[in-house]
């Protein structure tokens, strides 16, 4: 990754602070050319880092990318496999240049079905890189919207069976405090690659109020320059979180 200093998200009135990614599209963009699928998932990840690097650029302090949801488990056993270990290369390969550029790595999801090399990558990476603020990058892995409101309810009854919280307070400002995500912002904008226009469980709780963009370019195809259009468009739309325009 540059060592060049890009612009902050100070700099940038209007930007989006978070953004979300379902980078979907990988397969079809494989299949288009002729290639397994995996060709396509190794071209999404090496995509990866030009939006990472585009952020502060752009605005953008938080970047969350939906990388193998709870469903993907249905894929044939080749291609959870392959994808499996293009994570466990991707993080061996990309922790020095993540953290030399600033980049703080998180991973959401259930942890408990990845296998111990990757959970243990997993673990080192965020150990890494927690020092740094230029750019918050989560990744999630093994994540299912539902699952993980599931396990927050989980951990949030046992703290209501042990004394330590009382039923009557809580609301919904409580269980984001259990969530995955309880250190991060909400997300601002939304982003699906490919076509599909469907959110596939993921951030359900915290997209509540996120603006969404459906956009039909497949994941490896997706630029900078059509990243940077996509937050700039997101800089004029009028957001009132249900309040009527004055």
């Amino acid at each position: 990754m540059p060592s060049t200093p890009h612009p902050t998200s100070e700099l940038v009135p209007g930007a989006p602070r978070h953004v979300a990614i379902i980078m979907d599209g990988n397969g079809r963009w494989a299949t288009q050319r002729g290639r397994p699928r995996l060709f396509g998932h190794h071209a999404g990840a090496k995509r990866v880092r030009e939006i990472v690097e585009a952020c502060p650029h752009f605005g953008v302090e938080y970047l969350t990318i939906f990388a193998f949801s709870t469903e993907n488990w249905k894929r044939t056993q080749v291609e959870v496999a392959g994808l499996m270990s293009l994570f466990r290369r991707y993080i061996s390969k990309e922790t020095r240049a993540l953290s030399e550029y600033g980049v703080r790595v998180r991973f959401i999801g259930d942890r408990v079905k990845l296998d111990k090399k990757l959970i243990k990558l997993m673990h080192e990476l965020e150990k890494a890189t927690e020092h740094n603020t230029r750019v918050h990058l989560t990744i999630a892995l093994n994540y299912g919207g539902r699952d993980e409101v599931a396990r927050a309810t989980q951990r949030l009854a046992e703290d209501v069976a042990s004394g330590q919280l009382d039923p009557k307070d809580v609301d919904e400002e409580t269980l984001p405090r259990y969530l995955d995500t309880h250190v991060l912002p909400d997300p601002d904008l939304v982003i699906r690659t490919s076509g599909e226009a469907r959110i596939s469980n993921f951030l359900l709780w915290q997209s509540a109020y996120a603006e969404y963009e459906f956009i039909d370019t497949l994941w490896p195809d997706f630029s900078k320059e059509e990243f940077g259009l996509l937050c700039a468009a997101f800089g004029v739309r009028d957001r009132r979180f249900g309040a009527v325009a004055k």
